[in-house]
């Protein structure tokens, strides 16, 4: 049975508390003297604040004491919450761990609370603001392109065409694996149905500024580039190393050059431990970039393209799970890690209309995601995913893509 959590909570707003004896007559002198000494400093300072404020300034203390309390006992409650959803997450893993049976019981079926409270009130008196260090800028392709060149004297071979690109794309996802309809669909859902193959996020659809550094059909990020180095070095330097040997020619020459920059980078990703936080440390780092900007390249982009996806699709045929992957089940593998998000595919249908969503988030990032927030269950998740893809499947990049299979 799941008790609310709700009803476990309840919180007596600290204003009150403050401003409220805490005892009368003799029962007073019974406290220690520092607590004394500490609610009478306290009370001294209400009272003081309060002397010659404005109105205005009166009532926005009143509604700051409001939303302060509002959110202190939002918090509590949500935190009781999330501490939930991480130890049921902990005891799903320890019983795949032991080949147990994963049921209903070892999810949280309440939905997450949301803040509904009064908003935090504007102060009317000027208010000094800490200096914030400026954000450095997130990089683009010509940051990526540079830093190739910088780093590696290479700049990787761009298509002559946006057709060739996906050809080349398409033979290289088929022969790995992948079938028509998950790299169609996945393109769909990641690139709107329109995007190039250096489409970075931001930078579409009318936007002017990079807000990641994802990038390609299917929005890698520059530890995304870095990682399926470290890991699939050994493939894509087995391709590349095939493609020379059948060429000849300038082609081969600068064919070699690409190959022996390859083998640098793949090196380099494989210098640090095989994590996503050490991969990352590199991503954000000049050599990180120049590793990006393989993404760009005719013959080692689609690669990365294909691995992206592909290391979810064998992912779950190591796990037992032989059903081929729907394309909204393969993207909330490559949205989510391929752990949390095969953790939803292999569930089945009727637990995808009861378990929340937030079953397979952290705190954090479900509150900044409307689409999770919206539509709650698993089912409604991979329902809005699918129609997403149907929208954006009959756009002219999508329909490129398919006739490039």
């Amino acid at each position: 049975m799941h008790h609310s959590i709700r009803n476990k909570l309840a919180l007596v707003p600290l204003a009150l508390v403050l401003i409220t004896p805490v005892a009368r007559g003799g029962e007073a002198d019974a406290l220690p003297p520092a607590v004394r000494n500490a609610n009478a400093q306290l009370l001294s300072q209400f009272f003081a604040q309060s002397v010659g404020a404005s109105p205005a300034v009166l009532e926005y203390r009143r509604k700051l004491a409001e939303y302060q309390a509002a959110r202190a006992a939002f918090d509590a409650e949500a935190g009781a919450y999330w501490s939930q959803i991480s130890e049921k997450r902990k005891g799903r893993n320890a019983k795949r761990r032991s080949g147990q049976q994963v049921t209903l019981d070892d999810y949280v079926l309440e939905h997450p609370p949301l803040y509904n409270g009064p908003k935090k009130p504007v102060n009317p008196e000027p208010e000094e603001t800490p200096d914030r260090p400026a954000k450095k800028p997130i990089p683009v392709v010509a940051d990526f392109l540079r830093a190739a060149q910088e780093l590696y004297q290479f700049t990787p071979q761009r298509p002559a065409s946006e057709i060739e690109f996906k050809r080349a794309y398409a033979r290289y996802a088929l022969a790995s694996g992948l079938t028509r309809e998950q790299a169609v669909r996945v393109y769909s859902f990641e690139t709107g149905g329109t995007g190039n193959h250096d489409v970075q996020a931001g930078i579409e659809h009318g936007g002017k500024r990079a807000i990641s550094t994802a990038m390609g059909y299917n929005q890698l990020l520059t530890t995304n580039s870095v990682e399926l180095l470290a890991e699939q070095g050994h493939e894509l330097i087995r391709a590349l190393s095939e493609k020379v040997a059948r060429t000849s020619g300038p082609a081969r020459h600068a064919l070699e050059h690409k190959l022996v920059v390859l083998k640098k980078m793949v090196a380099h990703a494989k210098s640090v431990p095989d994590t996503w936080s050490e991969h990352e440390k590199i991503g954000n780092t000049a050599q990180g970039w120049a590793m990006h900007a393989m993404v760009l390249d005719i013959d080692i982009g689609p690669m990365l393209q294909t691995h992206k996806l592909l290391t979810s699709v064998l992912f779950a045929r190591a796990k037992g799970y032989s059903r081929p992957l729907t394309a909204a089940e393969l993207e909330m593998m490559n949205l989510t890690g391929d752990g949390t998000g095969l953790d939803m595919v292999t569930m089945p249908q009727a637990m995808r209309e009861q378990v929340p969503t937030s079953n397979f988030f952290q705190r954090g990032g479900y509150e900044r995601n409307p689409v999770a927030i919206r539509h709650n269950t698993v089912a409604k998740l991979l329902a809005v995913t699918d129609d997403r893809m149907d929208a954006n499947s009959s756009k002219p990049g999508a329909r490129e893509m398919a006739a490039s299979f």
